[in-house]
């Protein structure tokens, strides 16, 4: 018997599970679909950079791969940047927003989507929680750092970190 209910209540919490983790409750502001929208902080921004239409609302487009000389002088793009550019992962006529490969707007907030199109295994090991970092309950509301919180989108990679000294033994007490 006692079997019996145990496997009754590890199947149901196979059943929630796969529902995905940090799943929305339905109703929420997203239009994606409750497996798909979980729960973040805000990104990272560099102060006074956000929202970007603060200043880009009065610019025209300009899709020309180039060095800027202006504004973001900062950012050094390495990230498959033979291939990529601004537009690619910004949206060009909302600035506050990123696009999917599809075109679909989508807030910082839900970046990872953005990051998941090309980097699927991660995506999948970052809702399971096993990479980047999640707070919450095992069973229940769960929060996660976005991919940017860890990494720069536009250098993702980590820099080698300088190795520190060895920790030092305790003092042994004399006797």
């Amino acid at each position: 018997m006692r079997l019996a209910a145990f496997t009754l209540i590890a199947a149901a919490a196979l059943l929630r599970a796969a529902d995905g983790p940090g799943t929305v409750p339905a109703g929420s502001a997203s239009n994606k679909p409750d497996q798909e929208r979980v729960e973040t902080p805000p990104p990272p921004f560099t102060d006074g950079i956000f929202p970007c239409s603060n200043c880009h609302a009065t610019q025209p487009v300009n899709r020309t791969r180039r060095e800027l000389k202006d504004m973001h002088t900062d950012i050094d793009l390495r990230h498959d940047e033979t291939h990529r550019w601004c537009l690619d992962c910004h949206d060009a006529t909302n600035r506050d927003f990123l696009h999917l490969a599809s075109g679909e707007r989508i807030p910082f907030e839900e970046s990872y989507l953005l990051c998941g199109q090309c980097h699927g295994e991660k995506l999948r090991d970052w809702r399971a929680g096993v990479h980047g970092r999640r707070t919450g309950n095992w069973n229940g509301t769960k929060s996660y750092l976005l991919c940017a919180h860890c990494h720069n989108p536009h250098q993702p990679r980590f820099h080698a970190l300088a190795p520190k000294p060895a920790p030092r033994p305790p003092a042994r007490p004399s006797r």
